[in-house]
């Protein structure tokens, strides 16, 4: 759930905010000249938030004084402290534009075009939220091609922010304002897409949304360390991330060649890295590593747990007469290019797609057959998952799980690779320690320093989140930590706004354990001025990524149309209140019903159990606007749960057409 081929990793050392309030003496006389600039988000495009105060903030030569005017007739201006920085506050309007705003220090100026004035919201989450209206490889957001076709809304603008981590709050960070049409739009969020384009049909103002988003990361990432500490519960990590490890890390990996990571997934396929020989039968592999496929890459290397890696396996044919089929029914994460005897059969860019590639009779011959897999783990875990197999034209399987040989040939760092296999020596001899360092997308404080401390204090009407997967089995955990990023954020950007969040949708994780995950996110709820978009109807067992972010994108719309802009439209579905037992029955309560509950009947999700917490199958039935549960199997009844499993089905909703969420009775 995390592969995205666009990665910038920004290994970044310093502790101190870019933000620095501006001075307010009198202009002095500059020691050093330092252009004028203006951080990334003010750009051409840009939405500013309607009828508030917007902070801009920039660099230039220390000393001087800058000028921003605007096209609506606020002007403002700030000296540039001791180290160059500066900072305004401007007024917007109620108007929408567009504008332009001017920005102007001595004889440098820089123009700021087609500025609308609107609502803004930042979208963040892993890859539900990052997932784009033109889908992943093997997963397509429902009617999404027509949604693209029809995306011509030239006031919603998105801004996207660049994968980066960094050690401490950064100021540096990527991005570009995009207007939305069907030539941009392929790429937008489709979740934050269609939760921008109805708040635009209900209220006919600009949109802007701020997207920063990290496939396959957990809530940790995205919370500041000061919090992480006081929530006490990655000291161990925290310490680890030291400037002094850090700094090792980064002097080893500067000892080999480095090829930049693709962009796109043409180049992704078409990638070079000096390893084009251990594709080849006649490579000598011996020295490699004795593996066991399936395999987890993070048990098996401890030196890195990014990168390369190159898997190769000798299998006996007895007979070529036509094709055979290469298969693996799980998936490798993230991606591919298999070869047999060095001809090329397949490429994959899909962390959790089975592998289907035709092996042309020409490539094989009778006897000994060389498959060779070079796969590319960019972030999280990595593996080699499910049956690995070869099957002939009439569905004969040959086994390839088992024994290969493997080797880490290049690890990632920096938006790059590092050729491993280019300086043998430095990669025999790392400096002590580094094998238990770990530094990636998932550590704690990474993505709030490199990819949410850049944007404050830009001006933002809220939040919307989508994540959860990659805490799935943590859920006690869950319940102190989400809340405490919320918590997080607006403390950091003093401004208490609301945050709407997506629960989890059902889907086949495994281990039963989403649905604790689901009720850590309904508990959340506790935290003031917050809304949740229930997801029980949408989820799929097949794929963590449900299609159907159109009704995502539209719940999370309804929520900050009903508490932030007055509209009087059904926010969300029924929410379990409280139960009563009575005999043998346990009598459930609702709030927010909207008109009234709706019980499907041809659905069972309800299940009951006594003091022993067995649960049993429960028949449910509505009476008034109450559930009443219970069970043969149970005449003394404690506590009952509803659509408790990884996959489970929504059986009850209100007349609006919201899902109740999954609950349970027991504390």
């Amino acid at each position: 759930m995390k592969f995205q081929p666009t990665i910038l990793i920004q290994l970044l050392f310093t502790s101190l905010l870019f933000l620095s309030v501006a001075c307010k003496n009198e202009p002095s006389e500059p020691e050093v000249t330092q252009p004028l600039t203006v951080s990334t988000i003010f750009s051409d495009h840009m939405v500013l938030q309607r009828g508030d105060i917007a902070p801009i903030w920039g660099t230039a030569t220390p000393g001087i004084y800058v000028d921003v005017q605007s096209g609506w007739g606020n002007s403002v201006g700030a000296v540039c402290d001791e180290k160059g920085n500066w900072k305004v506050e401007l007024p917007t309007p109620l108007a929408q534009g567009p504008y332009n705003v001017v920005i102007k220090a001595a004889t440098d100026s820089i123009v700021v075009k087609d500025v609308l004035i609107g609502e803004v919201w930042l979208a963040s989450g892993q890859s539900n939220m990052e997932m784009p209206l033109a889908g992943f490889s093997n997963e397509l957001i429902n009617n999404g091609e027509a949604e693209i076709a029809n995306a011509n809304y030239p006031t919603i603008r998105f801004f996207d922010v660049a994968r980066a981590i960094a050690l401490g709050p950064s100021s540096e960070y990527i991005g570009e304002w995009k207007v939305t049409s069907p030539t941009t739009a392929d790429q937008f969020s489709a979740t934050a897409y269609f939760f921008a384009r109805e708040l635009h049909q209900q209220l006919n103002i600009p949109i802007g949304i701020i997207g920063s988003n990290w496939g396959g990361t957990p809530v940790e990432a995205w919370m500041s360390r000061e919090k992480n500490l006081q929530l006490n519960e990655f000291e161990k990590e925290l310490s680890a991330l030291s400037k002094e490890n850090i700094e090792k890390y980064t002097n080893w990996f500067a000892q080999f060649p480095t090829v930049p990571t693709p962009t796109d997934e043409e180049t992704w396929e078409s990638l070079t890295l000096k390893d084009d020989s251990f594709s080849q039968p006649t490579m000598d592999d011996t020295a490699w590593e004795d593996v066991s496929v399936p395999i987890v890459f993070e048990e098996w290397e401890n030196i890195t747990y990014d990168g390369v890696f190159w898997f190769r396996k000798k299998v006996n044919i007895p007979s070529v007469t036509a094709d055979y089929t290469f298969e693996i029914d799980g998936r490798i994460d993230d991606m591919d290019v298999t070869y047999v005897n060095g001809k090329k059969i397949g490429f994959t860019l899909c962390w959790n797609c089975p592998r289907t590639y035709t092996i042309p009779k020409e490539y094989l011959q009778k006897g000994e057959n060389t498959i060779a897999i070079r796969t590319i783990d960019t972030g999280g875990g990595g593996t080699i998952a499910g049956d690995v197999f070869i099957k002939d034209a009439s569905g004969k399987k040959i086994s390839l799980n088992g024994s290969w040989k493997a080797k880490h040939t290049a690890g990632m760092m920096d938006g790059k690779f590092m050729l491993y296999t280019e300086n043998p020596a430095a990669l025999n001899n790392p400096p002590e320690g580094i094998g238990s360092f770990k530094l990636d997308a998932n550590s704690p404080t990474v993505l709030y320093n490199g990819m949410i401390n850049p944007l404050i204090p830009y001006t933002i009407k809220g939040a919307i989140w989508y994540q959860g997967e990659s805490n799935v089995g943590r859920a006690d955990q869950y319940l102190k930590l989400f809340p405490g990023m919320i918590e997080d954020w607006r403390s950091r950007w003093g401004n208490d706004f609301p945050f709407y969040f997506v629960q989890i949708a059902p889907f086949d994780y495994g281990n039963n354990l989403s649905p604790l995950l689901r009720e850590a996110q309904r508990k959340s709820l506790a935290t003031p001025k917050t809304g949740m978009a229930v997801t029980m109807d949408v989820g799929s067992a097949t794929s963590i990524h449900p299609g159907d972010k159109q009704t995502v994108g539209y719940r999370l719309a309804q929520l900050a149309l009903a508490n932030d802009y007055g509209k009087e439209v059904t926010a969300s579905g029924p929410s379990f209140k409280q139960h009563t037992i009575e005999g043998n029955k346990i009598i459930l309560e609702f709030e927010n019903l909207g008109t009234g509950l709706v019980l499907k009947k041809d659905i069972r999700e309800f299940e009951i159990a006594g003091s022993d917490n067995q649960y049993f199958p429960a028949i449910a039935n509505l009476v008034g606007q109450t559930v009443e549960v219970s069970s043969s199997k149970v005449t003394q009844p404690k506590h009952v749960r509803y659509a408790f499993k990884d996959i489970s089905t929504a059986a009850l909703y209100n007349v609006e057409g919201f899902p109740v969420s999954s609950f349970t009775t027991e504390e």
